[in-house]
This record gives C-alpha cells, sequence and structure tokens, in this order.
C-alpha cells in the first residue's frame, strides 16, 4: 500500500485537495494529512467544509507544529509528499530549507530522501522572487506543478477540471489513476 503525506495550505484551490484525496480512496492510498491554519480557512471560504469533512479521506491527521510527527524524518516510510495548493510562503520555506512547521520540514524530508515532492503553488502574477524560489525548489529535487488545468478534455465543471489535475499529482507521485481521461491526439474524424 502506497502512503503519501498531502499538506493543505493557505492558498486558492482547495478543491484540488479534496478531489486528491477523492482519487486516492478508492486506490487504498493511505494519505496522512497536514492542514495549515490559513489552509483550514481557505477550505471553508471556498468549500464550505472544515477538516472533519476530510476525515473519511485521511488516515491521519498530523498537527502542524508536531516535528516528533513520522514525516519528520527520513526513516519513515512515506513514499511521497504533495503540497497541495502550495502558497508562496511554503514554497519559500521549502526552496530555503527554513523548517518553521511540519509541512516544511516533511517536504525537506521528501527531498533530502530523495522522494517525489509535488509543489502545486498558486499565485498569479508571479514576480522574480516566486520565480527564483520556484527554480531553487526544482534544483532541489521538488516538481513545481501549478494547477493549471487541462481544457482539450472538455471537462464540464470545476470538480471534473480539479479531478483531472489531481489525477496529474497522484501520477507524479507514483499513483496510477486508471479512468482518467489521457491525451490521444486528435480523433480521426476532427482531423481536416
Amino acid at each position: 500500500m502506497k502512503k503519501v503525506v498531502l499538506a493543505i495550505t493557505g492558498a486558492t484551490g482547495a478543491v484540488y485537495a479534496l478531489e486528491f484525496l477523492k482519487l486516492c480512496q478508492p486506490l487504498g492510498v493511505e494519505v496522512h494529512g497536514l492542514l495549515s491554519e490559513a489552509g483550514e480557512q481557505v477550505l471553508g471560504l471556498e468549500l464550505g467544509m472544515s477538516r472533519r469533512d476530510l476525515d473519511p479521506f485521511v488516515a491521519r491527521w498530523h498537527d502542524v507544529h508536531d516535528f516528533a510527527a513520522p514525516m519528520s524524518s527520513g526513516s519513515s516510510d512515506f513514499s511521497g509528499m504533495a503540497v497541495l495548493p502550495c502558497t508562496m510562503g511554503s514554497l519559500a520555506a521549502i526552496a530555503n530549507g527554513i523548517c518553521g512547521n511540519l509541512i516544511h520540514r516533511a517536504a525537506d524530508v521528501m527531498l533530502k530522501e530523495r522522494r517525489p515532492l509535488v509543489l502545486a503553488v498558486r499565485e498569479t502574477p508571479l514576480n522574480k522572487t516566486h520565480l527564483t524560489n520556484m527554480l531553487k525548489a526544482h534544483e532541489a529535487g521538488g516538481i513545481i506543478c501549478p494547477p493549471m488545468p487541462a481544457l482539450y478534455h472538455r471537462p464540464r465543471s470545476i470538480e471534473e477540471m480539479a479531478r483531472l489535475f489531481a489525477g496529474r499529482v497522484a501520477g507524479l507521485l507514483g499513483i496510477e489513476v486508471a479512468d482518467l481521461p489521457r491525451w490521444q491526439g486528435i480523433p480521426p474524424e476532427e482531423e481536416a
């Protein structure tokens, strides 16, 4: 069974985290959750939900101030981590090795152990500091994956669009989601 960490920070895009959790549950993926105070606030503002509403999808929640939690050590058996969505503040801490909370420390562990770390950074427009921190995180081994929904599958709802992106994040963590549409090229009947 695959075991991953999902960190939800205060950037907009809580729906991506929800759809990621919904994808992982039927696959038997054990998801351990980290939720920042701002992440919980955004969860409420955007989805009208609280941490308790996500309990059915999360094996265990860990306090973001608990540096004794399992994911704070390289000896833990987590196979990867997603910060979904990822604030620019979280990106800055991760890119610069500043472990101010368990989200930053768990990400630091993923980098040092060479395990997949997906950072779904959310901000626009981007300034030079954002871009520099993205490059630093990338050079340290992180995967920078901004939530840029694919529209060529013609999603019919925000949830469907978020599910497609969440499936992409899952794939980057080595979690195979079989029923997600994949680009197959232009269908012969639509070619000119």
